[in-house]
């Protein structure tokens, strides 16, 4: 993931702008999958989401190891 934004300085530029909260997610969201093509997959689509304004990957429940208090 580092790689993909270090070669894409407008998507780099984004992720820095994001919360901290907001990386993790983006980078549990790829290390959740399953197999390399998946995760590459992932890799892309957060550059894309990340250039189309959105701050947290679209569709993910959220990381494993954060507890929902619904608070």
């Amino acid at each position: 993931m580092r790689a993909a934004l270090i070669a894409n300085p407008a998507a780099l530029a984004l992720w820095q702008d994001i919360t901290p909260l907001g990386r993790n997610e983006f980078i549990c969201w790829v290390e959740d999958a399953k197999q390399q093509v998946t995760r590459e997959r992932r890799i892309r689509r957060t550059q894309e989401e990340l250039e189309e304004g959105k701050r947290r990957p679209c569709c993910w429940p959220g990381c494993k190891h954060r507890e929902r208090t619904g608070k």
